[in-house]
């Protein structure tokens, strides 16, 4: 196979590859014929505000559950120890949510055993589940939904009893 530049093809793409060469070489130093607005404005995915900073916090099954996402407070729940902040999932955990009973509470036994039911939920007064009973492919369960809720939410603090806060 031969290269011959009396081929139109391959003049056309030589000319092409010159002019690419060229104009990476040879920069155009003309200004633009517009003036730029502020950088703001071409951006569609700025938000309108930051939303309100959450610091990592020691919670209590009591100090949990004002935030259940009622006049639109954020909404955490809290599985093995770890408090996520679920606001985000409003439509699944806020009051209208099919899990709105996990908001402001402890989820652990529920969703290591896959039920939303309110008993299993523990008794803001009582101690938190130990969840000994808990068999080993719930336990593992209950770790898919850490890991899951790891990558899509926030963890900001941690489920301790009353009298354990430091």
């Amino acid at each position: 196979m031969t290269f011959s530049i009396g081929n139109p093809i391959n003049t056309a793409l030589v000319l092409y590859i010159v002019y690419r060469v060229n104009s990476i070489l040879f920069p155009s130093i003309k200004p633009p014929s517009t003036i730029p607005h502020d950088f703001r404005d071409g951006y569609s995915w700025m938000p309108k505000s930051h939303p309100p900073t959450m610091l990592y916090k020691t919670y209590t099954p009591k100090t949990l559950t004002p935030f259940n996402g009622m006049n639109g407070q954020r909404i955490l729940l809290a599985i093995n120890g770890i408090v996520f902040d679920v606001s985000r999932g409003r439509n699944f955990y806020g009051p209208e949510g099919m899990y709105a009973n996990f908001a402001g509470r402890d989820a652990s036994r529920g969703m290591a055993k896959q039920s939303f039911d309110e008993e299993m939920l523990t008794d803001i007064d009582q101690p938190l589940d130990k969840l000994e009973d808990l068999t080993p492919s719930e336990i593992e369960n209950m770790n898919g939904w850490i890991d899951h809720f790891s990558s899509k939410y926030t963890v900001c603090g941690r489920l301790v009893n009353e009298g354990e806060v430091q």
